[in-house]
């Protein structure tokens, strides 16, 4: 079992096909399906079952992916300790979406600047999907909705974000769910913590949700409210940034639903060099916005 095969491997399942991981690794798929079937002889078992045209892990693949990922993080963490902890090799990060849009664009490319030796890869997805992520293996860290308390994590806070509904600009100030029981809902599929904390709003009020209709984005989202059709929850900086944000009514929550803490998290004894330099660097730039914020409100 050599490390090249284990990437072939780790590709495969990522991708559920052997043409788009050979794509990813630049390589044609009969090489990769010829280094499969030389894993799984050496193994004696077989990785992966086809359904639906798609690639599925078998229960022996599922257990192997979680060692591959374990060994590619020891791998990387070795490395940088032998070379003074110096950060090197691939390092995946999981983001929320709205986290992704907002706050992760300068962060990214000061850690390009400062670390030019590690392959930093971005996935965004639904906080539940970047749990799952998180516990495979598939991800070095996430950024998710927190605090959570979850075996095998652990954290540090990233941000805090104020969470508003938005609907048309005539409909009346939004103080409860009731206000807008039955109206259609426009919001990310299950999975997503947003989705969650809604459906919480709902049920704290007994009031019954309309219509859900599943978005894929933030824009999707709000053109559908501008046209009238319903109502969306979403952050308060998100919003902002969106073209299009004058069109629609915006009504702030009622704690505990005002707002949503957002957490760095990864897999307890798996902080290496690349982790530890995304850490400080996300507290360096924490401690920055907050001096601005202070100077702002001094001279306000």
């Amino acid at each position: 079992m050599e490390f090249s095969q284990l990437r072939i491997f780790q590709a495969v399942a990522e991708e559920g096909s052997i043409t788009r991981a050979a794509e990813r690794l630049h390589r044609v798929p009969s090489n990769l399906s010829t280094r499969l079937k030389q894993l799984e002889e050496q193994m004696g078992v077989e990785l992966f079952m086809r359904e639906r045209q798609r690639l599925q892990l078998s229960p022996a693949g599922k257990v192997l992916l979680d060692y591959t990922s374990r060994l590619f993080a020891l791998h990387d963490e070795a490395l940088g300790a032998v070379q003074g902890g110096v950060p090197s090799g691939k390092f995946t990060l999981g983001t929320m979406y709205s986290t992704a849009a907002i706050h992760l664009p300068s962060l990214l490319a000061q850690y390009h600047r400062a670390h030019p030796a590690v392959s930093l890869h971005v996935q965004s997805a639904p906080s539940g999907e970047l749990l799952e992520g998180l516990l495979t293996g598939r991800l070095d860290a996430a950024l998710v909705d927190g605090p959570l308390e979850l075996a095998g994590l652990d954290g540090v806070e990233f941000c805090e974000e104020q969470l508003v509904m938005i609907s048309d600009l005539d409909h009346p100030p939004i103080t409860r769910a009731q206000d807008v029981q039955g109206r259609e809902v426009f919001t990310f599929r299950q999975g997503c913590s947003y989705r969650t904390r809604l459906e919480a709003w709902y049920a704290s009020d007994r009031a019954a949700m309309g219509r859900v209709m599943e978005i894929e984005s933030y824009q999707g989202m709000l053109a559908c409210v501008v046209a009238g059709s319903g109502v969306a929850l979403m952050p308060a900086s998100m919003l902002a940034s969106l073209p299009g944000r004058e069109s629609v009514g915006v009504h702030p929550l009622k704690q505990p639903f005002d707002s949503a803490t957002t957490w760095l998290m990864w897999r307890k004894g798996m902080l290496g060099a690349n982790l530890n330099a995304w850490i400080t660097l996300q507290q360096t730039h924490s401690q920055r916005s907050n001096v601005i914020t202070a100077s702002k409100r001094a001279s306000a």
